[in-house]
């Protein structure tokens, strides 16, 4: 074929084809400009937008059980009418008069947008967070919160096994709700040490008393995790929540259960996973604080700076975000960027260092 003859058009007529020509023309402008800011395919994203925290009242407070107190909290008079919307499982991170910052569960009814609900049980040797709410917190207080967040989401699965052990009933109950008006297969043990200690006992009674089992140590004996799950129908998910013993024997059962999925969300630290000792130093010339291979670096450091701030005590909230001034460390946590990291930013309640290395802080 002759180079320098056009070929024929699509009709087999000896002359260019004139579709092909604007086509290819079109391409020459086009492709070139692809790389200007306006028709670039991957633009640039502006900066997330902060949002303001919540300012809320504590408009009502009412015991639940023995050392458990309900809080409900409001926009002030001057505020929305409706609060910000939230799901089944979500968390409130709220910050105490005291300057105190903790999660806390949902537990209302996500429907009801005046008000948002938590439970919150007086742990008299923890952080102080909720010895603040049941000696000092009264009806009226003024308080600050982070919009809901959601890291334990209810999939409504057609079969569903809760369990909840004490206080871990607070962020399981809505989801009880969710899964009687969708009309699910669901069944609920909820395990304490008493019967007086278990919160909502009546209220989850009364969506089905058939479907709620009520386990206290002091009638039932502790309870066995395999026994527990042998309640869940051939296929179910399973939602738990509770004392960390109880998290980790559930998911040791799982394999010889009849369930096929578990979701789980922990109120505390979890046990430290192939830790290794290595030493903190609080500031350039500070003390020097050994760590355990079974301790995190922050319960090490808050014996001697007990106004180090925290909260969630699992790596993703941020709270105890120290800088780093040298040394190497091993990041565990579930929120910082690479960007983050290394300029130096450092969640103490998970990350650790390998052996014999030292952690310089920034505190």
């Amino acid at each position: 074929m002759d180079p320098t003859t056009p070929p024929p058009d699509l009709y087999g007529r000896p002359r260019p084809d004139r579709f092909l020509q604007r086509l290819t023309a079109f391409s020459d402008w086009y492709t070139p400009k692809l790389g200007s800011p306006g028709l670039r395919r991957g633009p640039r994203r502006p900066p997330a937008r902060t949002l303001a925290p919540l300012r809320l009242t504590l408009a009502a407070r009412r015991p639940l059980a023995e050392d458990v107190v309900e809080l409900r909290l409001t926009a002030p008079a001057a505020g929305p009418a409706r609060l910000p919307a939230w799901q089944p499982g979500a968390r409130l991170l709220l910050t105490l008069p005291s300057g105190r910052q903790r999660h806390y569960s949902l537990c209302g009814d996500p429907a009801d947008r005046s008000a948002y609900r938590i439970a919150v049980r007086r742990i008299a040797d923890g952080g102080g967070g909720s010895v603040e709410i049941h000696d000092e917190l009264r009806p009226g207080a003024a308080l600050t919160a982070r919009r809901p967040r959601n890291g334990f989401a209810f999939c409504g699965e057609d079969a569903v096994l809760f369990l909840a052990g004490g206080i871990g009933i607070t962020p399981l109950l809505p989801m009880v709700r969710e899964a009687q008006r969708r009309g699910l297969d669901w069944h609920l043990v909820h395990t304490g040490r008493t019967a007086a200690a278990l919160p909502f006992t009546d209220e989850l009674r009364a969506l089905d008393p058939d479907r709620v089992e009520i386990r206290t140590d002091d009638r039932h004996g502790l309870p066995d995790a395999a026994g527990l799950l042998a309640r869940a129908p051939r296929g179910a998910a399973v939602y738990c929540c509770g004392p960390a013993p109880m998290l980790t024997a559930v998911q040791r059962a799982m394999d010889d259960s009849p369930a096929r999925a578990l979701h789980f969300e922990r109120f505390g630290a979890a046990p430290v996973a192939d830790g290794r000792p290595f030493t903190l130093r609080l500031g350039a010339d500070g003390p020097e604080l050994a760590v355990p291979a079974d301790r995190s670096a922050l319960d090490v450091a808050r014996e001697l700076r007990p106004d180090l701030p925290y909260s969630c005590h699992q790596g993703f909230c941020g709270t105890c975000e120290v800088r780093l001034l040298a040394g190497t460390p091993e990041h565990r946590d579930r929120r910082l960027t690479p960007e983050a990291r290394a300029a130096g930013a450092l969640l103490p309640c998970v990350s650790r260092a390998a052996e014999g290395e030292t952690l310089v802080l920034d505190v």
